[in-house]
């Protein structure tokens, strides 16, 4: 617990650092505008062709700057994506915005408006005027979070990721929604979280719900129920939040310590092909088209190198060009390739050749030289 509440207070530091745009939209049936908060990546203005997840936020009151600090902490250490936040203000038309049939269980009335609202208008008019890319995520808290599981009763559902924190939900709910997740063929993300010190009647309809979907065989589904404890209502949505951020980007995070020692290591073969998936898995789950990491090129360079699968080093180097063509990284593999495999001249001359091209990582024009001059004295000998 102690720990939880210490990257609590450091991620929410982060939110000092942090920029927001106010906007507005207009709802059409109310003949009003509401009012959004709205944060751009800080490569936004940079890299004016990417497109970037979005993460709309109900509640977008209370849940923007907890939401902007997580994910601001956490792509400082590049585990999680830049992400464009869209929160709309709810305030005192909260209740109204969601109000349902308590029969069907349905959006009614001012909750049927403003759901349609939301799909024809705000999401759209968001498209036009940010670069987001197709992955999208909805979060809410209570009744906003059981409001927005309507959205999975489309047969094409708006979002692609669900944030539900501690839901009040509508009738059939329960039922309903893991009936839904059973038929998706595309990914779909959930999260949903509780507490010990949740509110009683709610905590009853979401452990059901829970175990529902526990019991959905669907291997596009990515779920993940979290039920805190030492938390109330309110406070579980602090520790709720990382836990869902991490869980829906947990393939976008640089290979660790566990996964090299645990997954890449204990493999025979296919240390290339693995980090070839490692990123397409990126772009098809979460549409984040990325360059492999240098560093995980090294990780895969140190799994081949350790288990002696030096063939494996040609293909690394054919993908480093392919990323980084400018650079000395497949200069360096081809070199490391020809060394191991005993041929000392192909050796000597990738070392020379990576020379010319731009250092990168932790490579260096004099490492590039010294290797060279170090492998010339044997051939010499």
């Amino acid at each position: 617990m102690k720990k939880n509440l210490l990257l609590l207070l450091v991620f929410l530091s982060f939110i000092g650092y942090s920029q927001k745009v106010k906007d507005s939209v207009l709802f059409k049936k109310q003949k009003s505008y509401r009012e959004l908060t709205i944060s751009l990546p800080p490569s936004y203005s940079k890299e004016t062709k990417k497109t970037y997840p979005l993460l709309f936020l109900l509640d977008g009151d209370y849940l923007f700057d907890p939401f902007q600090g997580a994910l601001r902490f956490g792509y400082y250490w590049d585990d999680l994506p830049e992400v464009i936040i869209v929160g709309i203000s709810q305030g005192n038309e909260r209740n109204d915005d969601c109000t349902i049939d308590q029969i069907t269980g349905l959006p009614d009335g001012t909750g049927s408006d403003f759901f349609e609202f939301i799909g024809g208008e705000l999401i759209p008019y968001v498209q036009n005027k940010y670069r987001i890319s197709p992955f999208k995520i909805i979060a809410g808290h209570d009744v906003t979070a059981s409001f927005m599981n309507f959205y999975l009763y489309k047969d094409a559902p708006l979002f692609n990721a669900y944030i539900s924190l501690s839901p009040e939900l509508a009738p059939n709910m329960e039922t309903l929604i893991p009936d839904r997740l059973a038929t998706f063929k595309q990914n779909i993300f959930y999260y949903q979280s509780s507490s010990d010190g949740d509110i009683k009647k709610m905590k009853t309809t979401i452990t059901k719900l829970d175990e529902n979907i526990k019991a959905v065989v669907n291997p596009t589904l990515n779920y993940k129920y979290d039920d805190f404890k030492e938390a109330s209502h309110y406070s579980l949505v602090l520790y709720s939040i990382p836990s869902a951020l991490y869980q829906f980007f947990a393939s976008y995070q640089p290979i660790s310590t566990t996964e090299f020692q645990e997954k890449i290591v204990k493999l025979e073969s296919g240390y290339v092909t693995y980090l070839k998936n490692k990123y397409d898995v990126l772009e098809k789950a979460l549409s984040i088209k990325m360059n492999i990491r240098i560093n995980d090129f090294k990780a895969i360079e140190a799994a081949i190198l350790k288990n002696k699968a030096y063939s494996e080093l040609e293909q690394l180097a054919q993908l480093s060009q392919k990323m980084y063509p400018r650079t000395m990284l497949g200069d360096y593999q081809m070199a490391l390739f020809y060394e191991n495999t005993g041929d000392i001249k192909n050796a000597v001359k990738y070392y020379q050749s990576g020379f010319q091209r731009e250092p990168i990582g932790n490579l260096t024009k004099d490492m590039m030289l010294e290797k060279a001059t170090q492998l010339r004295t044997q051939i010499k000998k």
